[in-house]
């Protein structure tokens, strides 16, 4: 799960004293500054607002708007956001230089307000800064927790989950009456993400009594909503939008309930049972293996890493590629064949399918392509630096806009049309390899989950393709539905997708 722009600015009217503060900062920096960079040519961009920039040139759908921007201003852009400087991505070779070539430089992640109160100071490794704490986290997050036979050992839990699943859904197919997908999925994938990290489910009640989705959506969009903080940081202490206030309840809520999964861990004894996230990650508090000494704030950090970035964005791409399939009949019927030949109509999918089934791949490619889970990809630079003959400052955010890259006219022929068959023939991978598909980022901090997310999109989408046959509500046609997306951190439908199963399978 990475770092993205933030969504529509809500209207605010500061105090005139900040206001005054903020103003006399702007022009003493922005002289200075003008200055260092007088002879340096910066990228393209649009003319913004004094003080401001260009804050409020993303509206409701940034990814969206800067995309039209890209298309006057090029694929390598310009903003100024108040105080911080921010360079915008949007083609594939941009995105190779940015995420390769100089990938050192633009390693690191922005100090940001929200994450530094969720993330435990940004111990975390989806937010911390590039650095040696960084490499020790991600080295031991990926050989201890995300390796292939650490996500083997969990395939019979995964299973268990998505079993149960079918059954609720068999039974509204015997009454003949629609299913929220959205919310099946979405408790789907919490209940697999709980059992993987804390060895078990936890009922709404254990969180707050909003349970994990409510609060980990709320998390989510705080960490998504702008925060002036972040672009005046001479104002921060003034929290003029109550994102800190509300930042720190959140996060009271999630610490009380994290200390009480550790207590739990530390407690139990049974040596024969199968070691959860948490057990692995309790392995090294006060351990002398790493540079760090690990503490219960980076353990805290890093389950509640892989809390949110498992829990919403595996239910996100499979919401996308269900509704895609609905929206073209065809589509879903050549799916459903190539399951029938491989599985057959007297039993489920198997994990163990999966690699036989190319076409639920290219569906899945086409899927990530045109609805990245995570649109807007956010680094920052260590140091000043020249690319393609442009002058990047240090500590620039630099915001890869994947949204714009998955509908690159020059590397998609029909770049709207959700259209698989695309990849036939076509060695284009999910890896960050090529640049033109990068759901799961690039370079240093692509992402180290990608395996298991891949795992858990393809293995029940296949089955609820394979399971069932799916009508929309209310004489909808496929045209119909409505794909509009809600902006966030994760990138989710606006409204949940709703639809009529028919058991199709002969077991």
């Amino acid at each position: 799960m990475q770092t993205m722009l933030t969504m529509a600015w809500s209207s605010w009217t500061p105090p005139a004293l900040a206001l005054a503060l903020v103003a006399f900062v702007f022009v003493l920096t922005t002289l200075l500054w003008k200055t260092n960079t007088k002879s340096k040519i910066l990228p393209p961009g649009p003319r913004g607002l004094p003080i401001f920039g260009n804050l409020f040139v993303p509206g409701k759908h940034p990814q969206r708007d800067l995309h039209r921007l890209s298309q006057t201003y090029g694929p390598i852009m310009y903003l100024q956001l108040g105080f911080a400087p921010a360079i915008v991505v949007s083609s594939p070779n941009a995105a190779k230089l940015f995420l390769k070539t100089y990938d050192l430089n633009f390693a690191s992640r922005a100090q940001l307000e929200v994450a530094k109160h969720l993330g435990y100071e940004q111990k975390n490794l989806i937010f911390a800064q590039y650095g040696s704490y960084w490499r020790t986290m991600r080295k031991m997050c990926t050989l201890e927790l995300l390796t292939n036979l650490k996500i083997n050992s969990f395939k019979t839990m995964r299973k268990e989950e998505l079993d149960l699943l079918i059954e609720h859904i068999k039974e509204a197919a015997r009454d003949g009456v629609a299913v929220d997908l959205s919310a099946k999925v979405s408790s789907l994938s919490a209940g697999m993400t709980c059992r993987m990290i804390f060895g078990k489910k936890y009922l709404d009640k254990d969180l707050d009594g909003r349970g994990f989705k409510a609060v980990i959506q709320e998390a989510l969009k705080l960490l998504g909503t702008p925060n002036l903080a972040d672009y005046f940081p001479q104002i921060a202490s003034l929290d003029l939008q109550g994102l800190t206030k509300r930042t720190k309840a959140v996060a009271k809520v999630l610490d009380a309930f994290l200390e009480k999964i550790i207590n739990e861990h530390i407690h139990l004894v049974d040596e024969n049972r199968n070691k959860d996230f948490v057990d692995v990650l309790l392995g090294f508090m006060g351990s002398e293996e790493t540079e760090y000494r690990i503490g219960r704030e980076h353990i805290k950090a890093n389950i509640l890493d892989m809390l949110m970035a498992a829990t919403d964005t595996s239910a996100t791409a499979i919401e996308w590629a269900l509704s895609e399939l609905m929206r073209h009949p065809k589509i879903i019927k050549k799916l459903q064949k190539e399951l029938e030949e491989k599985v057959g109509l007297e039993r489920m999918a198997e994990e163990s399918d999966l690699e036989s089934l190319e076409y639920l791949h290219m569906v899945v490619k086409e899927t990530l392509r045109l609805h990245p889970v995570a649109p807007l990809l956010g680094h920052e630079s260590l140091e000043d630096c020249t690319v393609n003959g442009f002058y990047i400052p240090k500590k620039s955010r630099i915001i890869i806009n994947l949204w714009a890259i998955g509908r690159d006219p020059c590397a998609w022929a029909d770049a709207e049309k959700f259209f698989p068959e695309r990849f036939v023939g076509k060695d284009i991978d999910l890896n960050g390899r090529d640049f033109q598909l990068l759901p799961f980022g690039s370079g240093r901090r692509g992402c180290p989950g990608m395996h298991l997310a891949l795992t858990i999109v393809k293995s029940v989408l296949a089955q609820l393709v394979h399971c069932f046959d799916w009508e929309l509500p209310n004489y909808m046609s496929p045209t119909e539905l409505d794909m509009t997306e809600e902006f966030s951190l994760v990138t989710p439908r606006a409204e949940p997708l709703l639809a009529i199963p028919n058991y199709r399978l002969h077991s």
